[in-house]
């Protein structure tokens, strides 16, 4: 989307100069667009509330919107009760980032009507980690501990057949670790890792364990690539990144330290409230991106903040064209 002059407000009569460069492709992906309309279009169906285990999505102004459209975030099930005033089954939906199977069961065991928000690409992960399972595998799950995504995609490990599931998390974890079978061992990834980070530990455990199977198609989703990607890109022309995105969103904080690594000064932001005034001290070109679920709404405010503040000149950098969309679950389709 164009954020030209026109659209953000008129310069400071104090305007500095400095550039603003967009980072192409930000902010929201399929995977939240179909999240965050699979709590909009349950509430239209079924009124409110509806209830929805976790945040949707890592994004506290997301979460409040549909808060104050009739969803109640919980985290776990036990705080859902058995019906709503009218005895009707409660709608339950379950986040983006994934469940574990013994929570799905457990859903279905009292009743509850479920609507699976999960993004299809992590649960290709869970598939993947489920046929290690059956079949007696052990799998190495590369990811952040106490992730939902982690947690889920490691509940959704069967271990009946024998096989185990290891987690790591860095380099030193690949190097120290130590498996009961390697000729018969797989590895699987979190979608929202860094791609850098996560080559070089496949490469470590692909080094210790020649036989070692990976996924066909890397779980490392495309719209984290492409965020990194224009990221790089933009980091090569910027003296200081802004990211949009929560603090515990696993994509936004890579993009942050890839733009560090990379030798450009950068911040995660919640928000536009959130910018010091003093990192823009004697800053001519400042980028500014958005993790995969940080709306768009939020780049514009940082971009006003920028322009009040002597920012003259905003630019659209080119990136890939995402094309890709995910269909809603049955039960809410048109």
């Amino acid at each position: 989307m164009d954020i030209s002059a026109s659209t953000i407000g008129p310069d400071s009569a104090a305007a500095s100069g400095s550039d603003i460069k967009l980072a192409n492709p930000r902010g929201f992906c399929a995977g939240v667009d179909r999240a965050i309309d699979v709590v909009k279009r349950a509430i239209e169906l079924f009124g409110a509330p509806v209830y929805v285990r976790h945040e949707i999505v890592h994004n506290r102004h997301v979460v409040g919107e549909l808060r104050e459209q009739g969803a109640i975030f919980v985290e776990e099930l036990e705080e859902i009760p058995d019906s709503d005033a009218t005895g009707r089954a409660p709608i339950v939906i379950f986040s983006a980032h994934g469940v574990a199977r013994q929570i799905r069961r457990d859903a279905a065991e009292r009743g509850f009507q479920v609507f699976d928000a999960t993004c299809p690409l992590v649960t290709k992960v869970h598939m993947e980690v489920a046929r290690s399972g059956r079949k007696g595998e052990e799998c190495i799950l590369i990811g952040h501990a106490n992730h939902p995504e982690v947690q889920g995609t490691i509940g959704n490990f069967d271990a009946s057949a024998g096989g185990g599931i290891y987690l790591v998390e860095t380099l030193e974890d690949a190097l120290a670790l130590r498996v009961r079978n390697p000729a018969r061992l797989s590895y699987v990834t979190q979608t929202t890792l860094s791609v850098d980070d996560c080559e070089r530990i496949i490469e470590t455990l692909r080094m210790r364990f020649p036989r070692i199977k990976g996924p066909r198609k890397s779980d490392i989703c495309y719209a984290t690539q492409n965020r990194q990607d224009a990221v790089k890109q933009m980091a090569l022309e910027c003296d200081l990144i802004l990211v949009v995105g929560a603090r515990n969103s696993s994509n936004s904080s890579r993009l942050r330290e890839l733009a560090e690594r990379l030798g450009c000064e950068a911040y995660l932001i919640q928000d536009a409230a959130a910018i010091d005034p003093g990192w823009l001290e004697g800053k001519t070109r400042i980028g500014v991106t958005a993790g995969a679920s940080a709306p768009e709404l939020l780049v514009r405010e940082v971009v006003l903040f920028l322009r009040e503040r002597g920012a003259s000149r905003v630019e659209e950098l080119d990136g890939v064209r995402e094309e890709v969309s995910f269909s809603m679950p049955a039960g809410l389709r048109e």
